[in-house]
């Protein structure tokens, strides 16, 4: 649990987990409101289902945008020799923001709460960031 690629494989885990409960309820939705997944041609189509079910799928999208830049701090962290105890804390605490920020949007979507812990996820990019970039310098 030491390793900095650690939190990354979490994160991975989380996002495959958050697909899981996507299709887990859209799917079902799609059933109950006579979508016939081969006849859509447009995510429009889609704007039908419960907001509950659109939460979900919006995280996991959201899973796919900053994360890559987490994933790319982590991969070259480990690269250059940067697995500090301060880097790789700092990447469990951005895989804990990222699935509380999940479970807010996707269980109650208040975007005051959202935004506060999507701030903090970003600040600690910007740590990841920050470390990173001294150990490249120093090396």
């Amino acid at each position: 649990m030491t390793s900095l690629l650690t939190p990354m494989l979490a994160l991975i885990i989380w996002t495959l987990f958050m697909w899981l409960w996507m299709y887990a309820t859209r799917l079902p939705a799609m059933h109950k409101a006579g979508i016939d997944a081969t006849k859509i041609r447009r995510k429009g189509e889609l704007d039908i289902l419960p907001v509950e079910v659109s939460r979900i799928a919006d995280n996991y999208n959201h899973l796919h945008e900053q994360p890559t830049v987490f994933y790319a701090l982590v991969v070259y962290g480990h690269l250059v020799g940067a697995e500090t105890v301060w880097l790789t804390g700092l990447a469990w605490a951005y895989v804990v923001f990222r699935v509380a920020h999940s479970l807010v949007q996707a269980l109650w979507n208040f975007v005051p709460a959202r935004f506060a812990v999507f701030v903090l996820s970003t600040l600690t990019l910007i740590g990841m960031a920050g470390i990173v970039t001294g150990v490249t310098l120093a090396g």
